[in-house]
């Protein structure tokens, strides 16, 4: 019995030892870091700019944006949201419009969360494939979105990339103006320039 119990208790003081052991990092959001969704209507085109921007990307072990540039899975975890609220398209009215129609009121939080991704190296940084989960206007939709990564002179990881999405797969309708005059496309293009920072 008492061989049996001294493992239980060795394994019990040594936890906290092998979790401090596998060390994990935060990649901060800095602040010149955008977001901005692009598109066009029957009389112009239109940008609508993310007012704000949280991410949560978690890395493990120190040294993550070095692993990355150099082709490693080192990043465990990706969230990014954006409050449906603070997408300035520069127009008052428009903004009611596009807040209507992304149903922002019910469903206050554009979420993207990453489920797995794939990293390449190549002569000026890394690309990226990541799968995940969008979440807007109250439904749940499975994306791939293809990214860049380069090191910046500061040591920080610059990511960039673009997304096509139609509204009508998150059954949302595109808003429309002047009594119907102005109508949104439904095709729309999400772009990223994320600066992240350990």
């Amino acid at each position: 019995m008492r061989a049996t119990i001294r493992p239980a208790i060795a394994a019990l003081v040594l936890a906290p030892a092998l979790v401090a052991w596998t060390a994990y990092s935060n990649l901060t959001l800095q602040p010149q870091s955008r977001l901005w969704v692009t598109g066009s209507s029957t009389v112009r085109s239109f940008e609508c700019k993310a007012g704000t921007l949280e991410t949560s990307v978690e890395a493990e072990g120190a040294g993550a944006v070095q692993a990355v540039l150099a082709g490693q899975k080192a990043v465990k975890t990706v969230v990014v949201k954006v409050p449906a609220a603070k997408l300035d398209c520069a127009n008052g009215t428009m903004n009611g419009h596009m807040m209507k129609a992304i149903k922002g009121a019910e469903n206050p939080v554009i979420e993207f969360r990453v489920a797995s991704y794939d990293v390449e190296k190549g002569a000026a940084g890394v690309t990226g494939t990541l799968s995940g989960t969008l979440s807007l206007g109250g439904q749940q939709k499975p994306i791939t979105v293809v990214a860049a990564g380069r090191r910046e002179a500061d040591g920080s990881l610059r990511v960039t990339g673009t997304h096509e999405l139609k509204m009508t797969e998150y059954g949302l309708k595109p808003p429309s103006l002047m009594m119907g005059t102005m109508k949104v496309d439904n095709k729309v293009t999400v772009h990223f320039d994320l600066l992240l920072k350990e």
